[in-house]
């Protein structure tokens, strides 16, 4: 699937931010109403009613979690990682669960006290490993014993994680052979924060360093969405390429398998314990030549000729478990990944994408050598994970449009691949047993926040292990989806769906919301959404689709808006309006726009454009592409979207930015924008705000502090909530006139 540069735990706001559902939930009975009491000064219920009912905000802090399913060796149980928000804390707590796969509750195994999470299993089942920070431990990898009476959770040097053969003897992992250097002693710097320091290739030095506590940057990259601020590096350039490295279990000591100037990645063992499979540079080049050479590409002016060919990023090789020389498999145009050992260790399969914007599709090749051969040639959709199980059989997840499902694949290639679980809802990582017989993974639907399932490797007999959101499922009525499809611009098939308000009866119209996915090349689909319910809760038609340049529907249509952003996929989004206001129980004259991210671009140019929607909330904007050029840190998008950086096509960077055209606006629009995100940053949005104001449109600012671009999925949940809430206040003051305290 292509990766998507856009977008889908402290203090709380005054209670007019919030009104957590005390005005926007429909009120059923007065007993309803009375359980309303707020917290002072918060707008948070000290309880919520019982249900069946509309959800009510306070009802996002009951919705668990569950993800990262393992399934044990044996195949008796499911361990997986449970995260549910801590209301009174303001943050997330994550723990390991354990299910039985013939059912009965499932019980917690790590403490209430730390975090856990990413849990797998050795393969002979005597541990199961986990992922947590803790006090007085080495490294973040800690154990639970199952083979004999254990207690609180250890570590396990003598347990190597990496890829291990089928008799789980020894593991193979890739790790830098070359130590980090370090700033010799005596650094007149040290004191100073890291960002305050002078960089290694910097000119200039602080007159007195302790007086001075700014950031000093000469590096590109010296800012991230997830991280914040990079500090530049202190010493000379180095490259430390990753080596392959054994360690036997029982063992702590660790045996370098190479030692060569480039690195290795995705490293996995042969089932017979012979073999290493690998990723590297097709030349084996040296890591400092590969990124040398990128960097001078980078600074190059667009050429398409030289831009737009066809690169042979890696290649596959194979190296025996004690080392020696590599051998390549396949000199393969493209790019390689998720590498996958036959089981009798005598074939290669991997996902492949010969180009960035063709189709990725499932190869396998011959270790020994040979020409890879497509096993889903002609297929629409593209592989995700990959598993070749013991019995012979390869299985696919994959996301089909807006779904997702388990498929086997034809090993000769001869037919399309078969759907084994699927359905209307999205199913994610899916785990199986060692005997390939039993696969658990999370799913989710409309209606239905994610729990854990098994079934029989073959598709049969699935069942459900977890109800840790039957609680709220039983208060809150979630409200469904419509699916449907229509032809756009050029005859193009659109998924969408439109999910019904809360309480809808037939008869009746209700006010529209449309949502617009980030990305840009993200998707929407058959899952439970906290942001399509809080609208629908409101009593709003909630419209969503996935216009062209969506994942999900193969490469041709993901990339068919490169270079062309605003043009046929803003039709796309008006052809479905098209489609739900000329319904009956849609009234058109009460319609809303919203969208985050590449969403936020949209709704701001969808404002220059149209006045047919009374209110638009815009998140994460961008509305000048060569502001945002300057001040992000994911200029490689545009530089390949936009075919160029601002310089090499200027001329487009400007005719896509919204607030050149931004005296035709007339909207009233919220924009939401949060301190710290390096993606989307702050100034487009004050920019939108300000242009705004001085021409009277209404207009309003909010700026979350503390936040990055990821605050609507992983923020802080009070100030997540606090988003929820200004989203109903805004649409339901402009579309069904309730006024917001």
């Amino acid at each position: 699937m292509p990766n998507s540069v856009f977008g889908a735990p402290w203090r709380i706001a005054p209670s007019s931010a919030l009104l957590l559902a005390v005005m926007f939930a429909p009120e059923r009975t007065a007993a309803q109403a009375a359980a309303r009491t707020v917290v002072a000064g918060t707008g948070i219920p000290s309880s919520l009613p019982t249900g069946p009912r509309a959800m009510m905000l306070g009802d996002w802090y009951r919705v668990v979690s569950v993800s990262s399913p393992a399934v044990s060796p044996d195949g008796k149980r499911v361990a997986m990682t449970v995260t549910k928000a801590v209301e009174g804390e303001n943050r997330r707590h994550s723990e390991i669960w354990v299910a039985n796969t013939t059912g009965g509750e499932p019980q917690r195994w790590t403490s209430p006290n730390t975090e856990s999470s990413n849990p797998r299993w050795s393969p002979d089942g005597k541990y199961l490993f986990f992922t947590s920070q803790r006090a007085g431990g080495k490294g973040n990898s800690w154990a639970i014993r199952l083979d004999q009476p254990s207690g609180e959770a250890v570590q396990v040097p003598e347990y190597p994680s990496g890829s291990m053969p089928a008799d789980g003897s020894f593991a193979v992992f890739t790790d830098a052979a070359a130590p980090a250097p370090q700033v010799p002693p005596g650094d007149p710097f040290a004191q100073q924060p890291p960002m305050a320091r002078p960089p290694f290739d910097a000119i200039t030095r602080p007159a007195v360093p302790a007086r001075f506590d700014g950031r000093h940057v000469v590096d590109m990259v010296y800012k991230n969405n997830n991280t914040g601020f990079v500090p530049g590096r202190r010493t000379p350039r180095t490259w430390r390429p990753q080596q392959l490295v054994r360690q036997n279990v029982g063992d702590t000591a660790r045996k370098q398998i190479t030692n060569v100037a480039y690195s290795h990645r995705g490293a996995v063992v042969s089932p017979d314990g012979k073999w290493v499979a690998f990723l590297a540079d097709p030349r084996l080049r040296p890591d400092s030549v590969v990124e040398m050479e990128r960097d001078a590409l980078a600074k190059l002016p667009y050429d398409k000729v030289r831009d737009e060919a066809e690169r042979n990023e890696v290649d596959i090789y194979v190296i025996s478990v004690d080392g020696g020389t590599p051998r390549k498999v396949a000199d393969w145009m493209g790019a390689e990944s998720n590498l996958e050992w036959s089981p009798d260790s005598k074939r290669l399969a991997f996902i492949g994408r010969p180009a960035r914007t063709k189709n990725a599709s499932l190869f396998v090749v011959d270790a020994a050598g040979g020409s890879p051969k497509n096993l889903i040639p002609g297929w629409q959709y593209e592989p995700g994970d990959l598993f070749w199980l013991k019995n012979g059989q390869m299985h696919v997840a994959a996301d089909i449009g807006g779904r997702s499902a388990l498929l086997r694949v034809d090993i000769t290639g001869a037919t399309l691949p078969k759907e084994l679980i699927g359905g209307r809802r999205q199913l994610r990582a899916a785990s199986y047993d060692a005997a390939g017989k039993i696969v658990a993974y999370t799913a989710t639907s409309m209606t239905k926040p994610t729990e854990l399932y098994v079934a029989n490797a073959d598709g049969t007999g699935e069942r459900k292990l977890t109800g840790f959101n039957d609680a709220v499922n039983a208060d809150v009525v979630w409200s469904d989806a419509e699916r449907f499809t229509y032809r756009s611009v050029g005859n193009m098939e659109i998924e969408g769906w439109l999910m019904k308000p809360y309480g809808y009866e037939a008869g009746k119209k209700y006010p529209m919301v449309i949502y617009i996915h980030g990305g840009p090349h993200s998707a929407y689909g058959e899952g439970w959404f906290d942001e399509f319910q809080n609208l629908a809760a409101q009593g709003m038609f909630v419209l969503f689709t996935n216009p062209r340049g969506s994942s999900g529907y193969g490469a041709d249509f993901t990339y068919s808006t490169r270079g062309r952003w605003g043009m046929e996929d803003y039709d796309d989004l008006m052809k479905a309006v098209d489609i739900v206001a000329a319904r009956p129980d849609v009234d058109s004259t009460r319609m809303g726009a919203t969208g985050g991210s590449y969403g936020g671009f949209m709704t701001t140019w969808i404002a220059t454009k149209t006045n047919r929607f009374r209110a638009i909330e815009t998140d994460r904007t961008i509305t000048d592409w060569t502001y945002w050029y300057g001040s992000s840190d994911a200029q490689g998008l545009t530089e390949f979207e936009f075919y160029g950086k601002p310089w090499d096509n200027q001329a487009l960077y400007d005719t896509l930015s919204p607030i050149r055209y931004v005296s035709k606006v007339k909207t009233p629009m919220l924009i939401v924008q949060s301190e710290e995100d390096h993606r989307t940053p702050m100034g487009s949005a004050e920019m939108w705000f300000m242009s705004l104001k001085k021409q009277g449109v209404p207009v309003e600012l909010v700026r979350y502090p503390r936040s990055n671009h990821d605050l609507s999925r992983t923020g802080e949940p009070w100030l997540l909530v606090d988003r929820l809430g200004r989203l109903r206040q805004w649409f339901g003051y402009w579309l069904q006139g309730k006024a917001a305290n």
